[in-house]
């Protein structure tokens, strides 16, 4: 096979050749799905390269930061802070953040995590500085809310986005440990106290309240008695009205009776003393019973 001689044309072809498929291979740049590529031009930001194939112009366009847009971790973090009750807290946190403008990051921030985990600290220790103990450990959600609210608005300027920050956990040291836990014990005991009064109380309450419907029906059956007897009595003046002092002599008579039949009825008594007046009494009755009797007539 005869060989091409190499003279000056030929030499030039395969400059030219090779010139074409160097500016090919430099200008041809093929970016990864979780890749974004920064591009300078002599110096100077020129673009940014997105995922898939895209073309530079060769010689003049560098791509000088490749840049991972894939969601990152940053180390779980440990720092003190304290509340705004002077109580010292060791909070434990855990960012997470993809990048989503690569040209923001590269040229406003040099180091990414170490900002981001001192945004955090900073962050934190404001946000537990405004709240109090019980605040911090019953309104966890509402905390890391703010604390997510706060980066983010931090972060942004570095074309970060935080996708997650959470706080893992709050511990105190072991003398405020036993502090709470005495405060807690106190407080079940302070609870006990108030409902063992309030049950007294209640007891005492109802008490009054049988005692004073027990004095109410009292005061009910007194009226109902008076009212019989102001009744009984009115049918007596209406008699003694209508038949004269033997109606009057009557009921006393029946009275007199009365008496002497419940002294009689008493236990152990055997023997009654009646005085003549006594006698009198039972004479006269009988006699007007008898009259009565005969006549028909009504008291």
């Amino acid at each position: 096979m005869d060989q091409l001689p190499l003279d000056g044309g030929n030499i030039v072809l395969l400059l030219v050749a090779a010139f074409v498929i160097l500016s090919i291979f430099l200008g041809v740049r093929i970016v990864p799905q979780a890749d974004k590529f920064v591009v300078e031009r002599f110096g100077r930001l020129q673009k940014v390269l997105g995922p898939g194939i895209n073309l530079i112009v060769p010689f003049i366009d560098t791509v000088a930061h490749k840049v991972s847009i894939l969601e990152r971790q940053l180390p779980n973090s440990r720092q003190d802070a304290i509340t705004k009750d002077n109580v010292l807290v060791q909070v434990e946190t855990s960012v997470f953040y993809r990048i989503m403008a690569p040209e923001k990051t590269v040229y406003r921030i040099r180091d990414v995590d170490p900002a981001i985990a001192t945004t955090v600290a900073g962050i934190v220790r404001s946000e537990i500085g405004s709240m109090e103990l019980d605040e911090v450990q019953f309104n966890r959600a509402r905390l890391t809310e703010r604390i997510r609210d706060s980066l983010a608005d931090v972060v942004d300027d570095w074309g970060i986005v935080v996708t997650r920050a959470e706080l893992l956990d709050v511990n105190l040291d072991e003398a405020t440990r036993a502090a709470m836990l005495q405060q807690l014990n106190a407080e079940r005991a302070r609870r006990a106290q108030v409902t063992e009064a309030e049950g007294l109380k209640r007891a005492v309450e109802l008490k009054a309240d049988g005692d004073l419907y027990a004095a109410e029906q009292e005061a009910k059956a007194r009226r109902v008695l008076a009212d019989a007897e102001a009744y009984a009595t009115g049918v007596i003046a209406a008699a003694i009205a209508e038949n004269g002092l033997e109606a009057a002599q009557y009921q006393v008579a029946l009275k007199q009776v009365e008496a002497l039949t419940k002294v009689g009825e008493g236990a152990g008594k055997q023997t009654i003393v009646v005085p003549a007046q006594a006698l009198d009494a039972f004479g006269d009755a009988f006699r007007m019973l008898r009259g009565r009797g005969a006549g028909g007539g009504n008291v």
